[in-house]
């Protein structure tokens, strides 16, 4: 009985720690300041994550894997750019949400934006078709990282 106790608290423990690798943020210039000191790109995720299923699958199957996320650890800033419909938001935040919509052209959700560690643009994806999975993503993000 004490050994099943200790296995389930390890097994939770273990969980905890690596869903808090997955550490998203949402203020982008304080991503890009902390993407140049780390040397790192900055994946940015403009999202409905309350109303989107195409977002939700996304988030899923690419985002919350374990191939991104072990990958997202060393070599990512995540930053999400919510739009949400029934969560609650602070006016701040929405307000500067739709600026970076506005100044990055963002047409639909969800759109899949990365910036080298310097703020230039390498990649932008917009939509989900749902058959990409975590190590398909990962391997494009290795791709621009070469580049």
């Amino acid at each position: 009985m004490k050994s099943m106790a200790l296995g389930l608290l390890l097994g939770f423990l273990a969980t905890q720690a690596f869903a808090a690798e997955e550490t998203w943020v949402t203020d982008l210039p304080k991503a890009q300041a902390k993407a140049k000191a780390e040397k790192k790109m900055v994946l940015v995720d403009f999202t409905g994550s309350d109303w989107c299923p195409p977002c939700k699958a996304l988030h899923k199957n690419v985002l919350s894997s374990p191939e991104f996320l072990s990958y997202a650890k060393d070599n990512l800033v995540l930053v999400e750019i919510d739009f949400p419909r029934s969560k609650p938001q602070a006016a701040e935040l929405k307000k500067a949400n739709k600026e970076l919509a506005k100044k990055h052209s963002i047409e639909g959700y969800p759109t899949v934006v990365v910036f080298d560690s310097n703020g230039k643009e390498l990649m932008k994806d917009v939509g989900y078709d749902g058959k990409t999975k975590g190590a398909d993503f990962v391997a494009k993000l290795k791709g621009l990282k070469k580049a």
